[in-house]
């Protein structure tokens, strides 16, 4: 059978990857020159099923509020006249209930966690390398009452049997000892053990060349137009390069999936959230992070890559923005600054942002369509690197007739009818 698959960053690849190892014929279409260079390009580095969790839940109204007033603030509206950002913050909003959250977590965790799963047996089975560590990552509390109101996450965790330590400062200390200069600044810290760390870029890159090995074809600078169908199924793609037609079809084009799709009547509320990051190289690696530090405060965190740090966060809603703001990147350098202030060079540190295709209830959407030969994959907003090996095992096992190994009902299109 003849995929195609639209997209090509972390997503689009993984999927390519597992579908070529099924024994499909796979086309991969991207306008880029090559994959992983728009949203999986330089995101925060983190694998972290245990810090999955949707951005909309109970008191995140009154939170948005806050941390817009903050002076590095985390989170950022530019106010535009466009109906659909805010149909999808209304959307956000009717999700910030304790009911919501908890289906909505429980959801992301569950994809989450088999798709580290299923990293850790794509590394085992193929060796590949992409700065990757496997220390856990660390949530850090600035105050007590960020402590005490983590109780409704360790339960969910808890739930779904995801290893976690509540630390004091001198627990935290034992994993990321660096710490030591600034610990006075933070009264204790959530630890995720069976989270991972690495680049996705380099990630992407390598499982491509792997991809390409195994017969797929990669065709970049390749500009997507529109899907042609004739109400019941896709019967082709139309390109800058033609029309390209294929048994089945896969759509996973991030925040860009909306668009394409609504040109056929499928209305998907993935909108594109825009965040930031710099990567600073390491000057002293005994002052440098050993995994991911998060910064609960700030909304940021700080990853090791081999010699690299990456800082990356921000929440910004400005439509398909993709200019760089200055102060943007100052919240990024405060935080390495404030944490690990000894361990990189920030006059070299290369800026970048990117859009995180975002549901308004945080689940990524994975599935079949009205169509009977589109699958869509999108959807995975700031996860896409931690999600993105298991989205790949599950839409390959869909397209090639085989029962997932989790439940993936709840994660179409369907549920937002």
């Amino acid at each position: 059978m003849h995929v195609l698959v639209l997209g090509s960053g972390v997503i689009g690849t993984t999927i390519a990857y597992y579908l070529a190892k099924a024994g499909h014929q796979v086309t991969v279409v991207d306008r880029q020159p090559g994959p992983a260079l728009e949203t999986s390009f330089a995101n925060a580095g983190e694998v972290s099923p245990g810090y999955s969790a949707p951005w909309a839940g109970p008191g995140i109204p009154i939170k948005a509020i806050k941390w817009m007033l903050m002076h590095h603030s985390p989170l950022v509206i530019k106010p535009m006249l466009d109906a659909f950002m805010w149909r999808w913050s209304m959307a956000m909003l009717r999700n910030c209930t304790e009911a919501a959250y908890q289906v909505n977590k429980n959801r992301m965790v569950r994809i989450a966690e088999y798709s580290r799963d299923c990293l850790k047996q794509l590394r085992a089975d193929t060796g590949i390398a992409y700065d990757e560590r496997t220390q856990g990552t660390l949530q850090l509390f600035r105050t007590q009452k960020q402590l005490d109101g983590i109780g409704k996450d360790v339960e969910i965790l808890r739930e779904s049997g995801v290893p976690f330590q509540v630390l004091d400062r001198s627990g935290y200390l034992a994993y990321e000892p660096a710490l030591a200069l600034v610990q006075h600044k933070f009264v204790g810290a959530l630890r995720l053990p069976g989270d991972e760390t690495g680049d996705c870029y380099k990630f992407t890159r390598n499982l491509a060349a792997m991809a390409e090995a195994l017969g797929v074809e990669f065709r970049f600078g390749t500009t997507i137009a529109g899907i042609e169908q004739d109400g019941r199924r896709v019967t082709g793609i139309r390109t800058d390069a033609g029309t390209l037609t294929a048994d089945q079809y896969v759509l996973a084009l991030g925040s860009y999936s909306t668009g394409l799709l609504k040109q056929v009547g499928i209305d998907v509320p993935v909108y594109p959230v825009k965040g930031f990051s710099i990567t600073v190289p390491i000057t002293d690696k005994s002052m440098a992070p050993e995994s991911t530090v998060m910064d609960e405060t700030h909304k940021v965190a700080v990853t090791r890559l081999g010699d690299r740090i990456r800082v990356g966060g921000t929440a910004q809603l400005s439509g398909f923005d993709l200019s760089l703001k200055e102060e943007r990147r100052k919240t990024l350098e405060f935080v390495v600054s404030d944490l690990f202030p000894r361990a990189g060079d920030l006059s070299r540190a290369e800026f970048w942002t990117g859009l995180r295709p975002m549901t308004p209830d945080g689940t990524p959407i994975i599935g079949e369509t009205r169509y009977d030969n589109l699958t869509l994959s999108t959807g995975h907003g700031t996860l896409g690197w931690t999600m993105a090996a298991g989205t790949g095992r599950v839409v390959a096992d869909m397209l090639s007739g085989r029962q997932p190994e989790i439940p993936v009902a709840d994660l179409s299109v369907a549920r937002y009818a």
